[in-house]
């Protein structure tokens, strides 16, 4: 440990936290919500910086401060054996994928969305190989499986259920609070305010953009979206995401 108390972003112990996901599955959401959760902050105004070292995100900092014997950190990394806590938020992949082009439009400029889907610029790896590596747990890691959409139709069940993994005891008030607190409106306003701890990200665009569940379907032209199904179908209906219906509309407008 150096001598102001930062230790090296991978010089994690066992038993903290890590919230894992492919990018755009709701991350940021949730970074805000144990803020207030855990560690009590007021989400809705806490600057971003307050955020990112209270739940930093490894693919961000090279350093990172323990503020109690569970540290909380948010990536969008696979599985690895020294993780052996992990809520693994998982999203509609259609849904993901859109923001995410959306996310590298903003960053880089245009991008095909075709070639995209196809696995170009789309890292660590494609929607479904992240979910499927996930959710087959090699490394036999202690898992809470969390859905975007369920965080979004239930957030307090669903804070209860991760306050539960954590073995965290919050009521239901404080737990309310800081669901309104971190809400889609605000999270907006808060963002226009502040902006953000990453200066390279531009103003002129939002990076909390829509979270719509379901906003593939007037996002996601059809001839991208067949590409798309044709290797994360069986994943996405794996999960209760996509009926057979679908897939064979799908394959039509190809």
């Amino acid at each position: 440990m150096a001598e102001n108390g930062l230790r090296p972003i991978g010089d994690s112990e066992a038993t903290d936290i890590h919230i894992c996901g492919f990018p755009r599955s709701g991350h940021t959401w949730f970074q805000s919500l144990v803020a207030g959760v855990v560690f009590g902050v007021d989400p809705e105004f806490a600057h971003d910086s307050l955020i990112q070292d209270l739940v930093p995100d490894v693919n961000y900092k090279a350093f990172y401060k323990r503020y109690g014997p569970t540290a909380y950190f948010k990536s969008h990394d696979l599985p690895r054996p020294e993780r052996r806590r992990v809520v693994y938020l998982l999203r509609d992949g259609r849904d993901a994928i859109v923001s995410y082009y959306h996310f590298l439009t903003a960053l880089k400029g245009p991008i095909d969305f075709l070639r995209f889907v196809q696995g170009e610029d789309l890292l660590p790896c494609p929607w479904h190989k992240h979910v499927e590596r996930w959710t087959a747990n090699p490394f036999q890691a202690d898992l809470l499986v969390v859905r975007y959409e369920d965080l979004q139709a239930s957030t307090i069940r669903e804070l209860q259920r991760f306050c539960e993994f954590a073995g965290l005891i919050r009521d239901d008030a404080h737990l309310e609070r800081v669901a309104q607190k971190t809400s889609f409106d605000k999270a907006q306003k808060k963002e226009k305010k502040q902006g953000w701890d990453n200066a390279a990200w531009p103003r002129e665009h939002a990076f909390i953009r829509r979270g719509k569940v379901g906003s593939f379907r007037d996002e996601m032209p059809p001839a991208v979206l067949a590409e798309f199904l044709k290797e994360a179908g069986p994943t996405l209906a794996r999960f209760g995401y996509l009926q057979d219906s679908e897939m064979t509309a799908a394959a039509g407008k190809r």
